[in-house]
C-alpha cells in the first residue's frame, strides 16, 4: 500500500460534491482516491462474527447498490463490513474503507488484501489515525463516527444488541437514513437491528429500499428519446422535435414528399415512437427514463 497522504476536513466534504463532513475529525489519512464519493454513498455495517447469511445479505445488498450507481462505505472489519466491500467490487463498483487504526499497522491483517483490491478498483482506504498508529479498541467508536459521516444512508445487518454497528447508526441518526434488515426475533445476531426498526430505523428488505429512502440523493435516469432507423425517419422526428405538427408543416419541414412521409410516419407509429392525433396531425411519444433507444 502506498503512503497515505492527509486531507483537511473541507477537501474531504468537497469531494462529497458539497454533501459535506461531519465527523469530529480535522482530516483523514488516505491511500487511494475519493473521486468515489461524489456519488451517494451507502454505508453497510454489521457484526464481525456474522453467519453466512449476514455475509450473502451485506454482499448482495452492497453488489446491488453499487450496479445502481453509489459508492459503498464500510470499516474493513471481518465479517459484514468484508462482504459489504466484496459485493461492491464484483459490481465492478468503488469502496472504501475506514480503518480503526493507521495505515502502517493495518487491522485486521487479514482484510489487506482486500484493501488492495479496493484501492485497484477505484477506491480509498482512509483513517482518522496517523499511519503508525495502533488499532486500539476505543478508536473504533470514532472509526464508526467517521464511516456515518461519509455516508448518505447507513444499512445495518446482523447487528446484535451491542455492536460496534449500532453506534455508527447512533452517529447517523437524526441526519441521514438508517436502515435495518430485520431477522428471526429469537436470533441473537439481529437483536440490534429489530431494536434499530422498534426505535423507528426503516425496515430494508432490499437494495429497492435503501435507493427509496435515499430517492433525493439518487439522480432520475435521464429521460431517453426513441429514435427512428432511417435517416427520412430521424428529418421527421426531427420536424416533430417542437410539439404536435400537421402533415403539410412536416413535409416542408423535413423536405420529403408527402406519399414518403406517410409512409415512414406509419413505420415510426408501429415502432411506437411517433402517435396519430387526428386525421393529419402528429407528435412524438414521449421520452421514458432510462430505456434504450
Amino acid at each position: 500500500m502506498r503512503p497515505p497522504i492527509y486531507l483537511a476536513a473541507p477537501e474531504i466534504a468537497a469531494a462529497r460534491a458539497g454533501r459535506g463532513f461531519e465527523a469530529k475529525a480535522d482530516g483523514l489519512w488516505c491511500c487511494g482516491t475519493l473521486e468515489a464519493l461524489a456519488r451517494p454513498a451507502v454505508a453497510i455495517v454489521g457484526t464481525r462474527a456474522a453467519t453466512a447469511y449476514g455475509r450473502r445479505l451485506a454482499h448482495r445488498f452492497a453488489a446491488e447498490l453499487g450496479a445502481a450507481g453509489c459508492c459503498i462505505v464500510s470499516g474493513l472489519a471481518l465479517g459484514i463490513d468484508a462482504a459489504a466491500h466484496e459485493g461492491a467490487l464484483a459490481a465492478a463498483a468503488p469502496t472504501v474503507g475506514v480503518l480503526g487504526g493507521g495505515h502502517d499497522r493495518f487491522f485486521p491483517p487479514r482484510n489487506l488484501p482486500l484493501a488492495l483490491r479496493i484501492l485497484d478498483g477505484g477506491g480509498a482506504v482512509l483513517s482518522p489515525y496517523p499511519p503508525q498508529q495502533r488499532a486500539n479498541p476505543w478508536q473504533f467508536l470514532a472509526r464508526n463516527g467517521v464511516v456515518a459521516a461519509l455516508a448518505d444512508a447507513v444499512v445495518v445487518i446482523e447487528a446484535p444488541a451491542r455492536s460496534g454497528a449500532l453506534n455508527t447508526a447512533s452517529w447517523a441518526a437524526g441526519r441521514i437514513p438508517v436502515l435495518a434488515v430485520p431477522g428471526d426475533v429469537d436470533r441473537t445476531h439481529v437483536a440490534g437491528c429489530l431494536a434499530l426498526i422498534r426505535d423507528g430505523a426503516t425496515l430494508a428488505r432490499s437494495a429497492a429500499d435503501v435507493l427509496e429512502a435515499m430517492g433525493r440523493l439518487c439522480p432520475a435516469p435521464e429521460p431517453v428519446r426513441p429514435q427512428a432507423r432511417s435517416p427520412r425517419g430521424r428529418a421527421l422526428l426531427a420536424a416533430l422535435d417542437s410539439g404536435l405538427a400537421e402533415l403539410d408543416e412536416i413535409v416542408a419541414a423535413s423536405g420529403i414528399p408527402p406519399a414518403v412521409a406517410l409512409a415512414e410516419l406509419t413505420v415510426l407509429e408501429l415502432d411506437g415512437i411517433v402517435e396519430s392525433c387526428g386525421a393529419s396531425r402528429y407528435a412524438r411519444v414521449a421520452a421514458t427514463p432510462g430505456g434504450e433507444d
